[in-house]
């Protein structure tokens, strides 16, 4: 093999790794993992890389252990069929290895270099994710997203134990409103990949209750979100910056989600509602630090 085609290879190989670790869904996992970092306090900006460091390096991992065991369905379905394993450019075995690893370094560097709780409790994120969710729940209840979604609300309680060494409720608070924004949030994906995920013989919800169910439960998990939201700045976590920010993206987020639910023709509308939610969940997050950074 020529140097040129050696280059290639390697290139090759790093794209993979990286599109293993899935890092457009973990750029959203960090946001609200150091947000509340600053909720906290003032990090330093050492332990600041170190907690964006280690969490990107535990999601990674248990992306890509993801992907080794929904390797099966994934060659069912057009959004997956090209990852690394299903494609045919890497082996299942070296997948799997590559997400341990990442966990493990993880695992050391937070224990590390920030507690021992900051550790365990993004290791408990990764093994809900891979165990739970992807093993268990995903290939065997409607529910999968609901329960699941626990997962993806670990990184909140990542960045509060690495300032405080501790959980409190406002963290408790931080977790509960990740875990109600997901049924929402992948709901819409749901609702336009259902042919996916029929192809693939996963029980999402449009499948098993009915889109107009599924679309009747995003409208109430919204309705207990906006509740959850607001409910920090009743016992003073937050004050009337976040609020109002919380009011406005909760109200907008309603509205889409009721428009999908109204719809003969709902689309474009989910689509406009997966999207935003992303953005809705970052900048709620961006509120909390400008609330307790900027005097009122």
């Amino acid at each position: 093999m020529g140097v040129a085609a050696r280059e290639t290879a390697h290139a090759s190989l790093l794209r993979d790794l990286v599109m293993l670790t899935k890092p457009r869904i973990i750029s959203l996992l960090l946001v609200t993992t150091i947000a509340p970092m600053f909720v906290a306090g003032n990090p330093g900006f050492l332990l600041v890389l170190v907690v964006l460091a280690g969490g990107y390096l535990m999601a990674g991992g248990a992306n890509a252990v993801n992907m080794y065991l929904d390797r099966d369905i994934d060659t069912q379905m057009s959004r997956t069929k090209l990852r690394p394993i299903p494609s045919g450019r890497m082996g299942p075995r070296a997948v799997l290895a590559f997400g341990v690893a990442l966990a493990t370094a993880a695992t050391f560097l937070l224990a590390r270099f920030t507690n021992v709780l900051t550790a365990l409790l993004a290791l408990a994120g990764f093994y809900f994710y891979v165990f739970v969710y992807t093993r268990w729940l995903k290939r065997t209840t409607p529910q999968n997203i609901v329960i699941g979604g626990a997962a993806g609300a670990f990184p909140p309680l990542v960045g509060w134990a690495a300032m405080t060494g501790g959980i409190d409720l406002t963290a408790v608070y931080l977790f509960l409103i990740i875990f109600y924004w997901t049924p929402p949030h992948f709901w819409a994906l749901a609702l336009l990949k259902q042919r996916d995920y029929g192809r693939a013989g996963i029980p999402m919800a449009p499948l098993v209750w009915g889109e107009r169910e599924t679309m009747r439960q995003m409208v109430w998990y919204n309705v207990i979100l906006i509740a959850l939201t607001l409910l920090p700045a009743t016992f003073g976590a937050f004050g009337i910056i976040y609020l109002v920010s919380a009011t406005v993206l909760g109200a907008i987020l309603l509205v889409g989600v009721i428009r999908v639910s109204t719809a003969k023709e709902w689309t474009k509308p989910a689509w406009w509602v997966y999207k935003f939610s992303l953005l809705y969940l970052a900048l709620l997050f961006l509120a909390m630090v400008i609330d307790r950074k900027v005097p009122v």
